[in-house]
């Protein structure tokens, strides 16, 4: 057979007493429930972590074990006869295995009820994916969720629910919200855990998010930027008309106050936006010339700074 290093497993000394076992138990057990972890092989660890404590909490399973030596772990060795049948362990399930004096002590461990220690539920975080709009109004999710549960006997399972929320407007990405009592059920009179939904907005067509401000792209033409223009640009709550100034430059901000999402108490966040100049991609023939005309009588020179660093580079060598 092969040699299974109980004490290693636990990660305890092999003088360690009962106390320190149970609690090493506890710590390990927890962390590798395949129902609650999200450790790789959580199944397979559980099982040895289990199979370690049974052997080592036993004083004559764990003498037993004790006469065999120190192995490497995985390494074959030959015990003495009928030893297996004896003394090992045997097999272990998670399904079937008995959380109870896994979970006592651990929270909510301070009240006693039929001599198991109560516990309270785990708390649970689901992602609630929005459009911004939805964001922007207010909406109600229904979740179909299955949350661990654990039963009269200590043992977990999953159980479905089911329910519907109201998604408060003016949320934020990333935000999280408590949703008090929707998370895992309490064991043996131990409160129910809190469930937290955490948003996840869509990405958006027109309109980026920063916090409660809001982004949309302005282009402009030429003219237009030149000239100054009154131009519509959407909003999430419809169309405003925005006054652009005479010789706006690409990259400038111009603010639509109160027009981005709303705040959890009050007001509202802003509408940015961001100046672009867009150059029209196919012209006519008489476009073409008195772009011509423009570029021979016109003194502008949008490069300029580039000769004034030339002059001041020229000037340090």
């Amino acid at each position: 057979m092969k040699y299974k290093d109980y004490y290693g497993i636990l990660g305890v000394a092999q003088n360690a007493n009962v106390a320190d076992i149970k609690k090493a138990y506890r710590k390990l057990a927890h962390k590798y429930h395949p129902d609650v972890s999200k450790e790789a092989n959580a199944e397979q660890k559980f099982k040895e972590v289990a199979e370690a404590y049974e052997t080592l909490k036993n004083p004559e399973k764990r003498a037993a074990y004790d006469q065999l030596g120190k192995h490497r772990p995985g390494e074959e060795f030959r015990p003495p006869p009928d030893w297996q049948q004896q003394h090992g362990a045997g097999s272990f399930s998670f399904e079937d295995f008995d959380l109870s004096d896994l979970f006592a002590g651990l929270r909510g461990g301070g009240a006693r009820s039929r001599g198991r220690g109560s516990m309270a539920g785990e708390d649970y975080e689901v992602p609630v994916h929005l459009t911004l709009e939805d964001a922007f109004r207010g909406s109600e999710v229904e979740l179909n969720l299955s949350m661990p549960e654990y039963n009269d006997q200590g043992l977990l399972r999953r159980v479905p629910q089911v329910f519907k929320t109201r998604i408060p407007k003016g949320v934020i990405d990333g935000q999280r919200l408590r949703v008090p009592g929707k998370g895992g059920k309490g064991f043996n009179g131990g409160r129910n855990g809190d469930l937290y939904l955490t948003i996840a907005l869509h990405p958006h067509a027109l309109f980026r998010v920063n916090g409660h401000d809001l982004y949309i792209d302005l282009p402009l033409a030429p003219w237009e930027a030149v000239l100054g223009t009154s131009v519509d640009v959407p909003t999430l709550s419809g169309a405003v008309r925005l006054k652009v100034p005479p010789g706006i430059q690409a990259g400038q901000k111009l603010r639509i106050a109160k027009r981005g999402l709303p705040k959890p108490h009050a007001g509202e966040g802003d509408l940015f936006a961001l100046v672009q100049i867009a150059a029209p991609h196919v012209i006519s023939e008489r476009e073409r010339a008195l772009y011509q005309q423009l570029a021979n009588i016109s003194k502008f020179n949008p490069r300029g700074n580039f000769r004034q660093e030339s002059r001041n580079e020229s000037r340090t060598h």
